[in-house]
């Protein structure tokens, strides 16, 4: 990549970050990639907590998740994150997950706003941000993220969370790794014991808050190991999310 603005950081994988297999989670994974973009941010001087100082944050409303295969205890992995497009309020992050010998293993792509975390809503990003990070066109996955996900109303599986303290962000708002975590624990034991999540594709539709009770609905599609997800809470039946998963064999 000829581009300079990309930001790379890498990883060495933890006891705790894995499985049983001795492989990182999906969690972890996407908690590696969040941490890359928080210090994408510090390193231009506009970390996550001088922003929220002023009230502001980014808030992710899309985005989707491959994975070819999971990093191992100890191994050392190298994410690379740029921005590919803005509009005013939004920045269209890619990332590209690789190996100690250069090996792509993943992708992740996410769509995220510049949000005013006390009015609840989005304002323009500031100019120097869009300058110091600059953008480079080159895609790391190709996936429509801004296309819509239909909920499901009737479910194969069903779990039943409750949100608490922890469950919640410096934004005031469920942490998208949450929904991930809530996705997977309503998906068949046999799948996820003896699969892992190849490719996520999601959206944020509306906030949960502390004190909710969410339903992680999961109805089984016609292809093969994949599923579609809904997160709803329970009483006014508000839908929080929608996605689509698809798992591999080990």
């Amino acid at each position: 990549m000829t581009f300079d603005n990309y930001f790379d950081k890498q990883f060495e994988l933890r006891y705790f970050e894995m499985n049983k297999l001795g492989f990182a989670t999906p969690t972890i994974i996407l908690g590696l990639l969040e941490e890359t973009a928080a210090e994408h941010c510090f390193s231009i001087n506009y970390s996550l907590f001088d922003l929220f100082k002023k009230n502001i944050g980014w808030i992710l409303v899309s985005g989707v998740f491959q994975m070819d295969r999971y990093p191992n205890y100890k191994e050392i992995i190298t994410i690379r994150t740029w921005l590919s497009k803005y509009t005013s309020i939004t920045g269209y992050r890619e990332n590209i997950i690789y190996d100690e010998n250069q090996n792509i293993i993943g992708k992740a792509k996410g769509l995220w706003v510049f949000f005013d975390i006390e009015k609840r809503k989005p304002i323009p990003i500031f100019n120097q941000i869009k300058e110091k990070w600059s953008c480079f066109i080159n895609e790391s996955i190709s996936s429509d993220i801004k296309k819509k996900i239909n909920s499901i109303d009737f479910a194969d599986y069903l779990k039943q969370f409750r949100v608490n303290r922890y469950d919640t962000d410096m934004n005031k708002h469920v942490n998208n790794i949450r929904y991930l975590q809530w996705v997977i624990e309503s998906i068949p034991e046999n799948i996820s014991e003896n699969y892992y999540l190849h490719k996520i594709d999601g959206r944020f539709i509306a906030e949960a808050q502390y004190g909710d009770t969410v339903l992680s609905l999961t109805k089984k599609l016609e292809t093969e190991n994949s599923f579609a997800h809904t997160i709803k809470i329970e009483g006014n039946n508000k839908v929080c999310a929608t996605a689509k998963t698809l798992w591999k064999k080990y």
